[in-house]
């Protein structure tokens, strides 16, 4: 009789975000402005790297490649959020939140060994620069992209095939406003120790690889840049590391908080928080971040406008 009733829960109600009912309006059209400019900036800075000869560089197929990260993740979870603003419950089947969470994981994942990436780019090019051109060819740079997403794919193919061995009898509300796996593990009726074991094992080895590949490229860029007697070149230096530094340490902050510490430790709606900012905050934050500070994406852009004008 337990495993019939077990089967019968297929379906998983949203809770989402919460909010005093007055607030649903105003709460939608911010985040759906945040999302089309997430989606718009994003997008154009691909465009524009796409567009520009002079970016087709490994530091801008990394950003490039880092935005459409961003698009994809806000993508796949913003829009189903901005949908339960008007729906009272959400409901989701297994297959739905499986096909929401894949795409997601491997952004994640693709995200934070992208991050490494650009950090050691930075490292070559201050630390190593007549050699950089050696060192980071294009070709490497394309490697490098195509494993962070191989990574993505591999990472999140192992926790979706091992959602399918829960089972879910007495539960079916997830406290969140998208379908990640930490909550699933709490209404399962299966002991999720595996899973969760995994969780700790894989998110933990890979953001512990990619936090100190980015601590060891930005300690030697910091000797090196100490090292300069120009204070231009301390300038530039700082000008070229300071967006990665913030968009770094912006991004791994809630990921540790939500997949690395005890469960325990936090509440749901602290959870939420955290999910919040590397799904939705961070993609929009990102765009701003690099393209404000980066004046070879200002110069390309004003001279797109100046093209069109």
């Amino acid at each position: 009789m337990e495993k019939e009733n077990a089967s019968l829960l297929t379906e998983f109600v949203l809770t989402g975000l919460t909010y005093q009912q007055e607030w649903g309006i105003p709460l939608f059209l911010v985040f759906l402005v945040i999302y089309l400019f997430t989606i718009v900036g994003n997008l154009g800075l691909i465009a524009l790297i796409w567009n520009d000869s002079q970016l087709h560089i490994p530091m801008y197929l990394f950003l490039g490649s880092l935005a459409f990260v961003d698009a994809l993740i806000s993508s796949t979870v913003t829009p189903n959020m901005l949908v339960k603003f008007f729906a009272r419950s959400y409901v989701m089947n297994l297959s739905e939140c499986v096909m929401q969470f894949f795409p997601f994981a491997i952004g994640v994942t693709a995200e934070c060994f992208l991050l490494a990436a650009m950090a050691y780019d930075r490292y070559v090019a201050i630390c190593n620069p007549l050699l950089y051109p050696v060192m980071m060819t294009n070709r490497l740079c394309t490697q490098l992209i195509v494993s962070s997403f191989v990574c993505g794919i591999i990472h999140s193919t192992i926790h979706t095939g091992l959602v399918f061995r829960l089972t879910f009898c007495n539960d079916n509300i997830l406290h969140n406003f998208f379908c990640d796996i930490e909550p699933l593990f709490k209404i399962s009726c299966t002991d999720p120790f595996i899973n969760i074991l995994m969780v700790y094992i894989f998110a933990a080895s890979i953001q512990i690889f990619t936090i100190t590949t980015v601590l060891v490229s930005y300690t030697m860029v910091l000797f090196t840049i100490l090292k300069k007697k120009s204070l231009e070149g301390i300038k530039k230096a700082f000008s070229t590391c300071g967006a990665h530094l913030l968009s770094v340490s912006l991004y791994y902050g809630p990921l540790i908080f939500i997949y690395v510490r005890p469960s325990s430790v936090q509440s749901e709606d602290q959870d939420m928080t955290d999910s919040l900012f590397y799904t939705v905050i961070i993609p929009f934050l990102n765009p701003i971040i690099y393209s404000l500070r980066n004046k070879k994406v200002i110069d390309s852009l004003t001279k797109l406008i100046k093209r069109n004008v």
